[in-house]
């Protein structure tokens, strides 16, 4: 591509943004310059980007001017205070948070699955949360071949989706120092944690109900019928996901690892009898999603009970939205 664009990174020093830097270094995205913003804390610091150092700007209203795409993922609140500011300045916005997920206007996408809703933007895109990434990355491909009619999902997800400070304290926990306050509301090693973000409707959480709202969106499939729980493990990275599918079509474990293995960004690691099936340490740092433990129930006719793992900064997070810019550039 002979065009370069101006890039920005909200929220660079965090664990999704530094790693949002890596990944526009290592799919060779065409930048001519990059701006990486963040709060006052992070003022005086230095990132590096394809061999040089560059120096971390304070955000602030301001900072949009000539950005053409920006890549946000500073939490929520700034996206809601900052996103519109960048929009009206004519920057493209790739947003991590929740902030615009479940407004009809702004597009929600993965761009194996929908990249056509990229094309309705009004200046921001929302990019999913990454446990519904994780778990889309495997149902939409099956779902197209046999519609989806229902999932019960329970996920395992790696402190890093919790930030820096949380893969910090796992590993201050493990070496037997104080839990840090603040982060999880009980230790963290060599526990688990049942519950992620707030208690709303029915005593789900709001990560629970995420995966219910986004997946409908997301699959333009308002009818599914989706449960989630949500748990938080003591594993630094990548997320891990007991699927349990209902389908309108019969599927078959044959024909369900046929499908995933032609599909982009999946790969199928199923073979249980050798103890081959994906697990977070050797998913840890990976771009695809990887799918095992693939079986039929015998006691629900009709359900595919599948295990899913995938990297939470890679494909749930700073890959997906590079994708996102990519696509948008092509």
């Amino acid at each position: 591509m002979s065009r370069q664009f101006r890039v920005a990174v909200v929220g660079a020093t965090g664990a999704v943004g530094l790693e949002m830097i890596d990944v526009l270094a290592g799919r060779e995205f065409p930048v001519r310059d990059l701006t990486l913003l963040a709060s006052a804390r992070s003022k005086g610091k230095d990132l590096a980007f394809r061999g040089e150092k560059i120096p971390v700007e304070v955000l602030g209203p301001g900072s949009f001017k000539g950005i053409e795409i920006a890549l946000f993922s500073a939490g929520a609140s700034i996206s809601k205070e900052y996103a519109p500011i960048a929009a009206r300045a004519g920057t493209i916005v790739i947003d991590n948070s929740s902030a615009f997920r479940y407004e009809p206007e702004v597009p929600l996408v993965v761009p194996e699955i929908n990249s056509d809703a990229i094309d309705g933007h009004n200046g921001i895109i929302a990019n999913p949360n990454c446990s519904t990434i994780i778990m889309l990355m495997a149902l939409a491909p099956l779902h197209r071949a046999a519609r989806a009619q229902s999932v019960v999902v329970s996920t395992y997800q790696a402190v890093s989706g919790a930030g820096a400070r949380a893969m910090a304290a796992l590993e201050a926990e493990v070496m037997g120092r104080e839990p840090v306050a603040g982060i999880f509301p009980h230790p963290i090693a060599f526990n688990l944690i049942p519950r992620i973000d707030i208690i709303v409707d029915d005593d789900y959480t709001k990560e629970e109900m995420k995966m219910t709202w986004e997946s409908r969106k997301i699959l333009s499939h308002p009818d599914l019928k989706v449960s989630a729980t949500c748990v938080r493990v003591p594993v630094r990275r990548a997320h891990s996901e007991s699927v349990h599918a209902t389908f309108a079509e019969p599927l078959t474990p044959p024909r369900v690892r046929e499908i995933l293995a032609a599909a982009p960004g999946v790969q199928v690691l199923d073979d249980p009898r050798k103890d081959v099936y994906p697990m977070p340490l050797m998913v840890a740092g990976q771009d695809d999603v990887f799918v095992g433990r693939i079986r039929t129930s015998p006691s629900f006719p009709g359900a595919v009970d599948f295990w899913v793992v995938g990297d939470q900064l890679r494909k749930g997070a700073a890959l997906n939205a590079v994708q996102i810019a990519e696509s948008l550039v092509r």
